[in-house]
């Protein structure tokens, strides 16, 4: 993969393609809504807030007048959400290309789902654990199509406790659990890629992450919010990795896209390594048979 400078120009015309993107309100799924739509894809906003999820519809048909997009509710912290809108799409569509699992909270103070997981690991990994395997025949019978975990640098500081997944026997740490959920995206990649590596129907699983990215999700942090001026990048090249990762036609299963710049914090999008941590087998096939076990979810 030669090309260093990778942007929009290099997207092409994504007619009759279908794109789900989650957590489409704000942010990386905003934007990457926008650009795809732009790029005339179908994209399903599949979003907690419709009625947010209908406003930012609108606001980009004002710019984008052909654009093809369609808002549906989805809750990651919900098992029940997750099968109403899965059915939903499966029995809607015939065919789905690009499943972008962008939605996620961060350093959000100690709650639960709806299912009584931790609210990171429960949101950000689980939910769309559980999505992913809902939607995976689907993903199955369109011919190369493509699944993205979005993850984050701070999964450097992840180290998950499988006896205690759920917090219930220490004390909460935030940034932590956060870490925790990125690590986890990364293991979700990895293994379901290896998992998929001989069948020839499988789509590719790619991640990505977005470098240091201005966005909603870090309101919860003071130096965030202070930082973000000075050393952040716009949501527009945050997204780019994302969209690399869906896109590009050279990617490989297991592929993971970064910023090129110092410490992955911004530029041009690239294939970046993750952490040793990230990359342990054990960890990755413990989590997988956990996350089966607690969301009922078999793939």
């Amino acid at each position: 993969m030669v090309k260093s400078n990778w942007n929009t120009n290099d997207i092409t015309n994504q007619n009759n393609r279908v794109v789900i993107v989650t957590g489409a309100t704000s942010g990386l799924g905003k934007e990457a809504t926008k650009i795809l739509a732009a790029k005339n894809a179908t994209v399903i906003m599949a979003v907690r807030n419709t009625e947010k999820g209908k406003s930012v519809a609108t606001e980009f048909k004002k710019v984008i007048p052909d654009a093809k997009i369609e808002v549906r509710k989805l809750d990651l912290g919900s098992l029940d959400s997750i099968k109403s809108f899965t059915e939903g799409i499966n029995n809607s569509y015939n065919s789905l290309d690009i499943l972008i699992n962008n939605a996620g909270v961060m350093a959000c103070p100690f709650s639960k789902t709806k299912d009584n997981f931790e609210i990171q690991m429960g949101t950000n990994h689980l939910g769309h654990f559980a999505l992913t395997g809902l939607l995976m025949p689907l993903l199955k019978m369109t011919k190369a199509s493509r699944i993205v975990a979005t993850s984050s640098i701070a999964h450097r500081q992840g180290n998950i406790n499988f006896e205690d997944i759920n917090w219930e026997r220490r004390k909460y740490a935030t940034g932590k659990a956060y870490a925790d959920s990125k690590l986890a995206n990364l293991y979700f990649c990895y293994e379901l890629a290896k998992k998929l590596r001989e069948d020839q129907n499988a789509p590719i699983v790619t991640a990505a992450h977005p470098g240091w990215t201005a966005t909603d999700l870090q309101r919860h942090f003071l130096l965030f919010r202070i930082l973000n001026p000075i050393i952040g990048q716009n949501a527009a090249n945050g997204v780019l990795p994302t969209l690399r990762a869906a896109l590009d036609e050279s990617a490989k299963p297991g592929d993971y896209f970064g910023p090129s710049g110092f410490m992955e914090g911004k530029g041009a999008p690239i294939i970046v390594r993750s952490n040793e941590m990230s990359n342990n087998v054990v960890n990755a096939k413990r989590l997988w048979d956990l996350s089966e076990e607690l969301t009922g979810v078999k793939y």
